[in-house]
């Protein structure tokens, strides 16, 4: 019997909640045991390999990049999670949302005192991810079937919401697995 399929990654985000996701501490090898993961930088897998049955997304959408990794993730994903703040309200990388992009620019890497005045440049390759004008949580992207709140998510609540749907029990998101006192 073949284990269900779980799928993770990190867009405009700190990479905290992978953070949190890895403070499971022991409960990791349960979870092994439980489930084989797919496209994920714990696995190291780059592309999807098989179709999954939970992805879960941290950060939001700042770049076509991020859009793009959100949308294939849909496609592949049966349940989608947006995991921390980022992904559910755009979380600390939506601060520029007030701020006309070409200023943010400007900013970063022609006005910064830590750029050197030889290198004040801003970048335009065609390689690089188109930025977008604003920060977008990732339900305004595609549909989400899941919410896991916090900055990050506590351990418990990311173990919790993992193992019941991949368990297919229902997910119970109760005050002591929310709080954060």
């Amino acid at each position: 019997m073949s284990k269900p399929v779980i799928a993770t990654a990190s867009l405009a985000g700190c990479f905290g909640c992978h953070m949190s996701l890895l403070d499971i501490d022991e409960r990791i090898l349960g979870l092994i045991d439980l489930v084989e993961f797919n496209k994920s930088p714990i696995d190291d897998i780059k592309t999807f390999t098989k179709p999954v049955d939970v992805g879960l997304i941290e950060g939001g959408c700042c770049n076509s990049e991020n859009v793009e990794v959100l949308r294939s993730f849909r496609k592949n994903c049966k349940v989608l999670v947006s995991v921390g703040e980022c992904a559910i309200m755009g979380g600390l990388p939506a601060m520029r949302n007030g701020i006309p992009i070409r200023e943010c620019l400007e900013e970063a890497y022609l006005n910064s005192p830590t750029v050197d005045p030889e290198d004040r440049l801003i970048p335009n390759d065609e390689d690089l991810p188109i930025i977008l004008d604003k920060v977008y949580p990732c339900h305004e992207v595609v549909k989400i079937d899941h919410f896991l709140p916090g900055c990050p998510p506590s351990a418990d609540l990311i173990w919790e919401a993992v193992t019941a749907l991949v368990e297919g029990r229902p997910l119970q998101l109760t005050y002591d697995l929310i709080k954060f006192d």
